[in-house]
């Protein structure tokens, strides 16, 4: 029977903390590179016309949507960013489920807005420049397709500006790869649990958000200064009951 020595232990366990603590440091510095490199999509060519309506629904998917729903939280204009599911249906709109990557939803926020004060083309706008509309069924650490890029339209209107947007960056080559961002029509969205509410707000030490989303925040920030609001608009239980199985109308 053999043991192991503590001083040969306390020198491994000190090696596995250093390793784990310079991937992190790593990890972070990849990822504020990036944001501190990164440059504004150019805004559509084709926008919604004005409305007399002072709040319009759109939906969004690029990757985790702690992140995505924390960058349009500090967006002008929004009144309501809620995390959830969509692209399947309510049978399996759940985390552990979506997770595998079976169910056809991908995690997606519930952005609602005034369009008098942002517009759905400035939104897709500050989309397209917080997150990587070029990996295909990833974002960052993340894999499935359950983490795709995708736009999906409340609206006819939203989804030939959603469309229209996509090939005006592709035909200009906005970015160094074509953009993958699919367009996904006629699906309702469905509410994560409450505990994916708030969830960069609520824990901003959590290392997942420190190294992938807080630097999106930092985008934002420095990209579109005029429509950045420090303070976040947070999830309430009402806005949670009113976003329950939102679904497009035409």
């Amino acid at each position: 029977m053999s043991s192991t020595h503590p001083g040969r232990l306390a020198a491994a366990l000190t090696g596995i903390v250093a390793l784990v603590a310079g991937c992190f440091a790593l990890g972070l510095h990849t990822t504020m590179t990036r944001a501190a490199e990164a440059q504004p999509a150019p805004a559509p060519h084709v926008d919604e016309p004005a409305s007399g309506s002072h709040s319009e629904v759109a939906v969004f998917a690029g990757g985790c949507f702690w992140g995505i729903q924390g960058v349009f939280q500090h967006v002008r204009g929004v009144k309501d960013a809620v995390s959830g599911f969509t692209g399947g249906s309510q049978a399996n709109a759940a985390y552990q489920l979506v997770s595998t990557g079976t169910t056809g939803h991908a995690e997606s926020v519930q952005v609602t807005y005034d369009p008098h004060v942002v517009s759905y083309g400035h939104l897709l706008q500050i989309f397209f420049s917080i997150h990587d509309p070029t990996e295909l069924d990833e974002q960052g650490p993340d894999e499935g397709p359950q983490y795709r890029s995708a736009v999906f339209p409340m609206s006819t209107e939203q989804a030939q500006i959603a469309q229209q947007y996509i090939a005006q960056l592709n035909g200009s080559h906005a970015f160094a790869s074509r953009v993958v961002t699919s367009v996904e029509p006629g699906h309702t969205f469905y509410p994560a649990e409450d505990y994916h509410q708030n969830y960069l707000v609520q824990h901003p030490d959590n290392p997942y958000i420190v190294i992938n989303d807080l630097p999106k925040i930092a985008t934002l920030r420095r990209l579109f200064p005029d429509e950045f609001q420090p303070k976040p608009v947070l999830v309430t239980q009402s806005a949670l009951a009113s976003a329950d199985q939102a679904s497009p109308s035409h």
